[in-house]
C-alpha cells in the first residue's frame, strides 16, 4: 500500500468523526439544556486554551522516537474523553470533558500533515492526494450522520464520533509511516524543543503569516457553531444541514485533488488574499439569511474560503520553517487558526446569536478584511519571493 493511501485513510478515519462534530455538537450541547451564550463558551475553551496546550503538545510529540506514536496516543485520548462527555449533563462537567477531548483532538492534524508534507515531497506526490481523501470521508460521513440525526437522535452524532476517534488511534499506529521525530537532541542543540518555538515565537514574518490566515480562517466561528441552529430556525430540517456541510467539503476536495496546478501557479500569498476576500463575501451574503437554492453556491466558497487559506499557511509555516520546528510551527498555525482566534470568535458568535441570529456572521466579515490586509501585507516580504 502507497504512503500517500496510507496517509488518506488516517485522514479519512480522522474527519469521519469531524463530520458529526462540527456540525451537531452545538445541538447536541442546545438539547443538554444549554443556551446559545453557553453552547459558545463550551466550544470555545479548547480554541482559547490552544495558544497554551499546542506548544506543550508540540514539546511532548517531539519526545517520542517516531512521528506518529503520539498521533496514537492523542486519538486514544480524545475517544476516551468522548466517552466521559456522554454521561455528563450542565455547564461544568460538559465543558470541562470538551475541552479535554477537543483539546487532543485539535493537535492530530497539524501533526499528521507534518508527516504527509514530508512524505509528499520526498515520494513526489500531492499533498492533495491524501488530504483530499480525508474530505471526500468527511462528506460520505456528512450526509449518513445528518440522516441518522433526524431519523433517531442527536445523541448518534457522539458515539459516531466515539467510535470515530478510537479508529483514528489504530489507524495512526498501524497505517502511519514510521518517520522519526526530532528527538530531545535538537532541543539539545537549540534547534527544537522550547529554543525552536522562541525562535518562532520572534519571527515577525511567521507571525504576521499565520496571524493573518489564522484571522480568515477563524471568521468560520459563526459558521462552525451557529449554522445548523441558524438553518434549522430558517425551517431547514438538520438532514439538509449535513448536506449542505457536504457540499462545503466536495468542493474542498476537487481544490485538493484537481487544483495542483492552480495551486502551484498562484503560491500561499496569492491563495491566502483570494481567500479573505472570498471570506469577506461568503459571511456578508449568510449574514442575509439566503434561501436554500442561494446557500449551495455560497457552501462552494468553502473551497477558497477554508481550503485555499488552509494551503496556504501550511505551505507558508513549512517555508518558514526548519525541520526541527516544524512540528512546532504547524502546531502553532493551527493554534491560531482553530485556536485563539476562533476562540474569542466563537465565545462572542453565542451572545451574536441569541441578540441578531444569523446577522451575527457580519462581524465574521470584518474579522476576514482584517486577515486580508495582513495578508496584503506579504507580498512586501523578500523571504517569500516565489
Amino acid at each position: 500500500m502507497s504512503s500517500a493511501l496510507r496517509l488518506g485513510l488516517v485522514y479519512a478515519a480522522l474527519y469521519v468523526g469531524s463530520a458529526a462534530s462540527t456540525p451537531f455538537m452545538p445541538v447536541w450541547l442546545s438539547e443538554r439544556g444549554l443556551t446559545g451564550a453557553q453552547v459558545g463558551l463550551v466550544l470555545s475553551l479548547p480554541m482559547l486554551f490552544q495558544i497554551l496546550t499546542s506548544p506543550a503538545l508540540a514539546l511532548w510529540a517531539d519526545r517520542f522516537r517516531l512521528r506518529r506514536t503520539p498521533i496514537a496516543w492523542l486519538a486514544a485520548g480524545t475517544c476516551a474523553a468522548y466517552l466521559a462527555l456522554a454521561g455528563l449533563h450542565g455547564l461544568p462537567g460538559l465543558a470541562v470533558a470538551w475541552l479535554l477531548a477537543s483539546s487532543l483532538y485539535l493537535a492530530l492534524p497539524p501533526l499528521i500533515d507534518v508527516i504527509a508534507l514530508s512524505r509528499a515531497q520526498a515520494e513526489g506526490f500531492s499533498y492533495g492526494r491524501p488530504r483530499g481523501l480525508g474530505s471526500l470521508a468527511y462528506i460520505g460521513a456528512a450526509a449518513l450522520v445528518g440522516g441518522l440525526v433526524t431519523a433517531v437522535s442527536v445523541d448518534v452524532a457522539l458515539g459516531w464520533m466515539i467510535l470515530a476517534a478510537g479508529l483514528t488511534a489504530l489507524s495512526a499506529r498501524f497505517l502511519l509511516p514510521p518517520d522519526p521525530a526530532p528527538g530531545p537532541g535538537a532541543a539539545a542543540n537549540g534547534q527544537g524543543g522550547l529554543a525552536g518555538l522562541k525562535t518562532l515565537a520572534r519571527d515577525p514574518v511567521f507571525l504576521l503569516a499565520v496571524g493573518s490566515a489564522g484571522l480568515i480562517q477563524s471568521a468560520h466561528a459563526f459558521y462552525y457553531a451557529f449554522s445548523a441552529l441558524a438553518w434549522k430556525a430558517q425551517g431547514l430540517p438538520e438532514s439538509l444541514t449535513g448536506l449542505l456541510w457536504g457540499v462545503g467539503v466536495a468542493v474542498e476536495v476537487v481544490f485538493l485533488w484537481f487544483g495542483a496546478r492552480l495551486q502551484h501557479r498562484l503560491g500561499p500569498r496569492n491563495l491566502l488574499v483570494i481567500g479573505g476576500a472570498a471570506g469577506v463575501l461568503r459571511w456578508s451574503l449568510l449574514a442575509l439569511s439566503p434561501p436554500l437554492w442561494a446557500l449551495v453556491p455560497l457552501q462552494g466558497l468553502h473551497a477558497l474560503t477554508y481550503t485555499a487559506v488552509f494551503l496556504a499557511s501550511i505551505q507558508l509555516a513549512a517555508r518558514l520553517s526548519g525541520p526541527q520546528t516544524a512540528s512546532a510551527a504547524q502546531l502553532i498555525n493551527a493554534a491560531l487558526q482553530g485556536g485563539v482566534l476562533c476562540g474569542l470568535a466563537t465565545l462572542a458568535s453565542g451572545p451574536l446569536f441569541d441578540a441578531v441570529g444569523a446577522h451575527g456572521y457580519l462581524a465574521m466579515t470584518g474579522m476576514a478584511a482584517a486577515g486580508l490586509v495582513g495578508a496584503l501585507g506579504l507580498y512586501r516580504v523578500r523571504r517569500l519571493q516565489d
